[in-house]
């Protein structure tokens, strides 16, 4: 498993995309793709709105079977801790999970990417 973050608008989907040599039409978005695909894509980008979709849906993410179904996946996501807490209760606790999901997330990957302004850089290998 690969996770790569960042701001938003940083340019993570290209710079995955290039990096792991994935054309942008194999990818899948996190925003509306069907739940399943997190098991079969090669690349999931906007993983953070995924994970807002299962909230909604009351669902938890199972990072064993995660794990276990589809451990190469390059997952992309934004960062959410940064700037002002949202005054939404359903907001605050969707930024909550999703930083807890990727921190569990990234000590199981194999690497790491934070991207600012197009450019990466590794900060976990191995």
């Amino acid at each position: 498993m690969i996770l790569v973050t960042g701001g938003c608008f940083q340019g993570k989907t290209q710079y995955a995309c290039e990096t792991f040599g994935i054309r942008m039409e194999e990818a899948v978005d996190g925003a509306v793709c069907p739940p399943e695909a997190l098991y079969e894509a090669g690349l999931l980008y906007h993983f953070h709105l995924y994970i807002q979709r299962l909230m909604k849906a009351g669902e938890e993410l199972s990072l064993e079977r995660l794990k276990e179904e589809n451990p190469d996946i390059i997952l992309v996501t934004n960062e959410l801790g940064y700037g002002v807490v949202p005054v939404d209760r359903f907001d605050r606790a969707y930024r909550e999970k999703t930083g807890r999901v990727c921190c569990r997330i990234a000590k199981e990957a194999v690497q790491v990417h934070r991207v600012v302004c197009g450019i990466g850089t590794v900060i976990k290998d191995g």
